[in-house]
Formats: C-alpha cells, sequence, structure tokens
C-alpha cells in the first residue's frame, strides 16, 4: 500500500522541479524564444520573412498531429521514456536548425521540433502533476507553466547576444539552445520523472489531507476517452480549447496596435515594445494566480482569467493613453492569455476526472495547436480589413464570450459521470 508523507519533503516537489525544467528548457527554446530568429535567418538567406517563418506553421500542425499518439503513449508508457526521447527530439531538431542551408531543410526541422515538443508543451505537466498532486494540483499547473514564459525571458537576450555574435550567429544560438535543452532537461526526464507515486511507493502530495489512503483512487476516477469522446462536454472543451487560443494570438499585435499611434500619440507608439512586455508579466503572474484559484473554484477561475481579458480588452481600446492605462489594459490581457495552457487543462480533469486524463486531453488540444496554425492570419486579416485594430479588440471580446458559453457549459456537464 502506498504510504503518504507527513510533513518536510515531498518527491512531488521533484517532479515540480522536472516540470519546470521542461517548460523552461525545450518549451521555452523551441517557442517562446522562436521570434528572435526570424528576420535574422530570413534575411542571411535573402528570403521573405513568411518563406522561413512557414517552418513555424508546420511546427504547429506537426504538434496537431501528434498529440493524440502521445497521449496514447504516455497512459500505457513509462514517462521516462516518452519525455527523454521528446527531449532528445527537441534538442536534436534545435542543432538541426543550425545546420540549415535551404528553406525544405528547416521546414523538415520544423516538423521534427513539433513532434518533440508537443508533449512537453500540453500534456506533460497536467498528465504528471495530476497524477501526483491531490492539494495545490492548480497552483502548481499554473506555476510550472509560468516558465514558458519566464524561460522566454531569460534566454531571448542570451539567443539574440548570441545571433549578433557574427554574420551567422543565428546559427551559434541554435546549437547553444539545443545543447542546453539535452543538458538541462534530459537529467530531470531520465533519473527524477516517475509516472506515478506508487512507482515510489507513496501516496500523492495531499492524499492524508483529503482522506485518501492510497494513491491508486485518484488515479482511477473519471471517464474513459472512449466514452468523454462522445459527449457534448468533450466538444464544448474542444471549441473552448480553439477559441481562447485565437484569442491569445491577439497578443503578436499589441506591438503594433501602440506603434499605430505614432501620428497621434507617439509617446505611446515609442513604448510599443514595453507593451508586449507588460503582457508577458500578465501571462506569467496570471498562471500562477489562475492556478490558486482554480485550487478553489474551477467556475471562479474561468469568471477571473475571462473578467481581466475583457478588462483588459476594454483599456486598451478605450483609454490607450496615458501610457499606464494601456500597461494595465495589456497586463490584464495577459492573465486571459494564461488560460489557454492553465484553465483548459483544469476544466478537462474537472469535468472528465484523470482516470484516462492524458487521452481526452490530448484530443482536445489538437483543435488549440490547429488553431495556432492560422490565429495570426485570421488576426492579420482582420487588422488589414477596414475593421483595422477596433474589429480586433470586437473579436477578442466575442471570443472570450464563447469561452464563458462553452466552459460553464461543460463545468454543467459534470453530472454525467
Amino acid at each position: 500500500m502506498p504510504t503518504s508523507q507527513k510533513g518536510g519533503f515531498h518527491y512531488a516537489f521533484a517532479i515540480v522541479a522536472s516540470c519546470i525544467a521542461i517548460t523552461c528548457l525545450p518549451c521555452a527554446l523551441v517557442l517562446s524564444c522562436a521570434g528572435i530568429f526570424f528576420t535574422p535567418v530570413a534575411e542571411f538567406f535573402g528570403v521573405a520573412r513568411a518563406q522561413f517563418t512557414l517552418y513555424f506553421s508546420l511546427l504547429n500542425v506537426a504538434m496537431m498531429l501528434t498529440l493524440p499518439v502521445a497521449g496514447r503513449l504516455m497512459s500505457k508508457v513509462d514517462l521516462r521514456i516518452v519525455l527523454s526521447a521528446c527531449v532528445v527530439i527537441c534538442g536534436l531538431g534545435l542543432i538541426g536548425m543550425s545546420r540549415g542551408n535551404s528553406m525544405p531543410w528547416f521546414y523538415a526541422m520544423g516538423v521534427i521540433l513539433g513532434i518533440g515538443v508537443a508533449p512537453l508543451i500540453y500534456l506533460s505537466v497536467p498528465a504528471l502533476i495530476n497524477a501526483w498532486c491531490v492539494r495545490q494540483a492548480g497552483f502548481f499547473v499554473g506555476l510550472c507553466m509560468a516558465f514558458t514564459g519566464i524561460g522566454g525571458v531569460i534566454f531571448n537576450p542570451i539567443g539574440t547576444s548570441l545571433i549578433q555574435s557574427g554574420p551567422e550567429g543565428w546559427r551559434t544560438a541554435y546549437f547553444v539552445f539545443g545543447l542546453i535543452v539535452l543538458v538541462g532537461t534530459l537529467p530531470f526526464t531520465l533519473l527524477v520523472v516517475r509516472s506515478r507515486p506508487q512507482d515510489k511507493g507513496l501516496a500523492p502530495y495531499g492524499a492524508e489531507e483529503a482522506g485518501e489512503n492510497a494513491g491508486p483512487s485518484v488515479d482511477v476516477t473519471g471517464m474513459p476517452a472512449a466514452k468523454a469522446m462522445r459527449t457534448p462536454a468533450f466538444f464544448a472543451l474542444a471549441a473552448f480549447c480553439g477559441i481562447i487560443t485565437l484569442n491569445q494570438t491577439i497578443y503578436q499585435f499589441l506591438a503594433s496596435y501602440a506603434a499605430s499611434f505614432e501620428a497621434t500619440l507617439p509617446s505611446i507608439a515609442a513604448a510599443s515594445g514595453v507593451v508586449a512586455s507588460a503582457a508577458m508579466a500578465g501571462q506569467a503572474i496570471g498562471k500562477v494566480v489562475l492556478g490558486i484559484i482554480n485550487d478553489r473554484s474551477v467556475r471562479l477561475g474561468i469568471f477571473f482569467g475571462l473578467g481581466c481579458g475583457v478588462a483588459g480588452v476594454l483599456l486598451m481600446w478605450v483609454f490607450p493613453s496615458p501610457l499606464a492605462m494601456l500597461l494595465c489594459g495589456a497586463f490584464l490581457f495577459g492573465v486571459v492569455y494564461a488560460m489557454t495552457t492553465v484553465q483548459t487543462p483544469l476544466l478537462v480533469r474537472s469535468v472528465f476526472g484523470s482516470a484516462d486524463y492524458t487521452n481526452i486531453y490530448s484530443r482536445i488540444s489538437m483543435v488549440g495547436s490547429l488553431m495556432s496554425a492560422v490565429a495570426a492570419v485570421f488576426w492579420s486579416f482582420v487588422i488589414d480589413s477596414p475593421l483595422g485594430f477596433p474589429g480586433m479588440f470586437v473579436g477578442g471580446l466575442a471570443c472570450m464570450a464563447a469561452c464563458l458559453v462553452t466552459s460553464l457549459f461543460a463545468l454543467g456537464q459534470k453530472a454525467i459521470r
């Protein structure tokens, strides 16, 4: 029978540290730091940026196609094997990017990176935290996912310095990033990660306080994937995942929105980079706060996150000046951005339980991954149309209203279990 640990260090904390390593290194270096390479690599090869950045769209498509396979593997195979293989794929993919000499090569590397990073960014943290933590699961998910942004803050300046070190500095940056992924993450995935507490003869963290005296009871509660995927709640959560991802992508255009005031409010236009940073800060802090709130009430987490997003959009749209109001709006929008990787997995667990979690969540995440591949093009079309940035903000408000409806509907279906 699994034993519980009273006080002191619980092995679940080592699992949390492993999740932080995964999000801060491979996830951040592949996804959060991708943008610093777009211009220098495109200029080096003399191609349009869109030609090079097509690799990132292919990466997202590869993620979408990988997720259901990864979900099945992670529910059956030792997570040390699956996650370590993904880390190796990401590390070698980044090193492969450093060797690129043609666009088809980069496109192939994009597919490889998508295959490797999909289970790490979407499935690893929720799967491990769900298995290891009965108490404070929301907080730990939020804390770990916050490091995708923190990793970007740490490594974007380092990567930029390496890129600027010479004509082919981007090769050095990709190579160094690949080594960091391998050296910094593999010790955790190989030596620390365990699929479930029973593998260490333990009960999950907080099991004693929750009245659980054995780990297995935590793991088997819930609906099988085959049954879950035939329910209205599944389709509602899939819609939520796609729409919240579409809404999240507005972040990429906040700097352009600020720059659009160059003729009327030059001080706002000059702070375009700071606006994006304010949103990124809101995302990092929002992930932790959302996790804490969800530990009390998933419904409250929905209202808090979407409420912050609506307030943020209205502030940025109606009160772009003074700058402090715009920055406050961007920060609040960062909180709803955080819902993509925090609220979605917690909703899935709340509605369908943990028994077949990775299989269910991997399929729901496919919708978000597919949306990631087209969302930027969609908002670009809106902004370039007569609707302009006001059309983007109205679209964002509509997205958040739809997310409220779909998430509350899904929560209302919990009684079907």
